[in-house]
């Protein structure tokens, strides 16, 4: 067989994540979507959080499942504290452990400063930035207790934060999202600072502008996406799969030297491409 055929390349991402357990949060749609299917397909079981919309999470953990893992869904808002304590219990309970945190869950809710209420910033960020800290609180207590299990990963766990271009740039009528990304970005370096002595591994993704339904009126159109390519040095819009096959690469083995790293998955969108002929 090639070793640069398509099978050869699926067995070897098959084995990449073997044995290991994975809740990816907000994981019924876009980007969750896409990394979930992605983990499984790498060889882990995998937990689909949704908080509405179980017909898609059910359809999501059928297809992770044709990779002959495990998967299942479960209902959570990740902003309640008790509903992430309950979730990252059970699938204790269910696969034994947890080896990888995705925190993926987010939303937002546009609107210019002074017409911005205060239900809106704060559903932002209870769910962006509040939502990432308790599910990396629950499974970090998780790791610690389980210590690292050497035939399964060299690290005790792995909390991957889904951040977002914005966490470095400034996003006017969209400043409770714009605040919350860049409060991951620093509590994603602090959690990194203090639980790597564990050997637990902190890192982000920060997706640039990808085909989701969060953003669709951006490129949903020829003329829209003219608009947004000028932003993009790369000249493509992303697809959830760029920001999958990073996050099963961040979740592997293969960067277990890297901690504390925000990995910019944008075609260049943080390069400032306006100053490419001078400003």
């Amino acid at each position: 067989m090639a070793a640069n055929s398509d099978e050869s390349r699926g067995v070897v991402s098959a084995q990449l994540l073997r044995g290991q357990k994975a809740l990816v949060t907000g994981a019924n749609s876009g980007i969750g979507l896409a990394t979930a299917v992605a983990l499984g397909r790498a060889g882990a079981d995998v937990v689909v959080n949704y908080v509405v919309g179980q017909d898609e999470a059910d359809k999501v953990v059928e297809e992770i499942k044709g990779f002959g893992v495990r998967a299942y869904s479960y209902q959570a808002d990740v902003s309640d504290e008790d509903q992430v304590t309950a979730m990252v219990a059970r699938m204790v309970e269910e696969f034994g452990t947890i080896d990888i945190m995705v925190a993926n869950a987010g939303l937002q809710r546009d609107a210019a400063v002074t017409e911005m209420s205060l239900a809106q910033w704060e559903k932002v960020i209870s769910v962006n930035l509040t939502g990432q800290f308790l599910c990396a609180r629950e499974s970090a207590k998780e790791f610690i207790r389980r210590g690292v299990v050497e035939e399964v990963s060299r690290s005790a766990g792995k909390i991957i934060c889904m951040s977002s271009v914005h966490q470095i740039i400034p996003w006017a009528g969209h400043v409770n999202y714009a605040s919350s990304k860049g409060g991951v970005g620093m509590l994603m370096q602090t959690l990194a600072q203090e639980l790597a002595p564990k050997r637990i591994r902190v890192n982000a993704i920060a997706p640039g502008a990808i085909r989701t339904p969060i953003n669709r009126d951006a490129w949903s159109t020829p003329e829209a996406e003219t608009d947004l390519l000028r932003l993009i040095p790369y000249h493509r819009v992303g697809d959830p799969d760029d920001i999958a096959n990073a996050v099963v690469a961040m979740a592997s083995d293969l960067l277990d030297y890297v901690v504390g790293t925000t990995l910019y998955v944008d075609g260049g969108m943080t390069l400032f491409p306006g100053f490419a002929t001078g400003g």
